[in-house]
């Protein structure tokens, strides 16, 4: 097994790791805030861990491009989404343009 192939399996497994700690989170976290702050910290380093699993199996620089260019588009929308719904779940705040 070479050094790429074990960082692979490691990072893979550390990320689905996170994945399942910010999914338990959501499920038991009180309300909506604390679950969007488990759901948004545990799944973006998840995903970037698995990314960088497969940046270590990647092809090329254009391939190691493209999965840093994914990750980095699921972090930003992760972050808009996150702030639309908590805004969203505050009283008062439903629509700000009323």
């Amino acid at each position: 097994m070479s050094i790429a192939t074990l960082f692979t399996a490691l990072m893979t497994t550390g990320g689905l790791i996170f994945f399942i700690a910010g999914s338990v989170g959501m499920l038991r976290f009180p309300d909506q805030h604390s679950r969007l702050h488990a759901m948004t910290k545990a799944d973006n380093l998840g995903l970037g861990m698995i990314v960088l699993g497969a940046m270590a199996q990647a092809g090329g620089p254009l391939v190691v491009f493209k999965l840093a260019l994914i990750w980095i588009l699921a972090v930003a929308a992760s972050a808009v989404t996150a702030q639309t719904i908590a805004r969203a779940t505050l009283p008062g705040q439903a629509d700000p343009e009323a």
